[in-house]
């Protein structure tokens, strides 16, 4: 019995915290990732942190009790609009665009570092080194899809007028304390304001502009793999990143895109993956995808 009490305190001390941001359209995909790092981290504990602004309280109770099921701590937050006062709002760039931006002054100043994650993804093996990330002077750990697609990149340098790569922010590994430092709020509505005729995905955009030098890179094909080019990983890595080396070796699919993988017409290579976690997901609550 004290040796379950040391073990239980022990993983709460170590537990790894996780960041989402959505609204009620991707709670069924949600389900599925949470299924995945679960089942996959079998010996972790997670604090999941919600930052959201319409999704019913109904909801809300739902997916705590499923992460709950899932040995993980759910905590929400109901993102205040005046916080917005001065922000850019449009059709283009809603108040939820702003929110992982946003999102070192808007959870609590107790939390030191997080691990943000875009719902359209699976974990498939550990994400313990993703936690463990040394940053040195680094405030974000960040990947970019560049080596996969380098002209893309190209483009997005001219276009931002920026040096270095162009990152994804769908998987960041965030030193809270250090962006607090660094950053404020006021200079991410300034950047929307000045640069609003350039932006094409406004945040992931503004995030380069004006993080860029603080990102160390991390290597996608094991941070955040881009599910739509299973051929260009392969070719890369000269034909030694094949199936069996991403089913052992990669930690996040991230499924880009407009076409989806809960969809019936995606044909993805992935998607047999996906789908089997989503049917052990749809089989413990009242959502399934269809």
């Amino acid at each position: 019995m004290k040796e379950d009490k040391y073990v239980n305190e022990r993983l709460m001390r170590d537990r790894i915290s996780i960041l989402v941001t959505f609204d009620k359209t991707y709670i069924k995909p949600f389900r599925v990732m949470i299924k995945s790092l679960s089942i996959n981290n079998p010996k972790e504990a997670f604090h999941v942190w919600l930052l959201h602004s319409a999704i019913p309280q109904e909801d809300v109770l739902l997916l705590s009790e499923y992460c709950s099921a899932h040995r993980m701590t759910l905590t929400t937050i109901d993102v205040d609009r005046a916080l917005f006062h001065n922000a850019p709002i449009s059709k283009q760039y809603p108040q939820e665009m702003y929110y992982r931006l946003l999102a070192p002054w808007i959870l609590p100043k107790s939390l030191d570092r997080v691990i943000y994650l875009d719902p359209d993804i699976l974990v498939i093996n550990s994400i313990r080194p993703l936690w463990e990330v040394a940053l040195g002077d680094y405030s974000f750990a960040a990947s970019s899809h560049s080596g996969v697609f380098e002209i893309v990149n190209g483009v997005n340098r001219v276009r931002l007028g920026n040096e270095h790569d162009y990152f994804n922010t769908g998987v960041l590994y965030m030193d809270l304390k250090k962006i607090r430092l660094i950053g404020d709020v006021e200079e991410i509505f300034s950047c929307v304001r000045e640069r609003e005729g350039e932006l094409l995905l406004p945040d992931q955009d503004v995030f380069n502009l004006i993080y860029g030098s603080q990102i160390l890179q991390m290597d996608d094909s094991i941070f955040n793999y881009d599910a739509r080019y299973f051929s260009a990983y392969v070719f890369k890595s000269k034909g030694r990143h094949d199936l069996d080396w991403v089913l052992k070796h990669t930690i996040i699919l991230h499924f880009c895109g407009k076409q989806k993988p809960w969809k019936k017409r995606y044909t993805g290579l992935f998607s047999a993956l996906y789908k089997h976690y989503m049917i052990l997901s749809d089989r413990e609550g009242v959502y399934s995808i269809r």
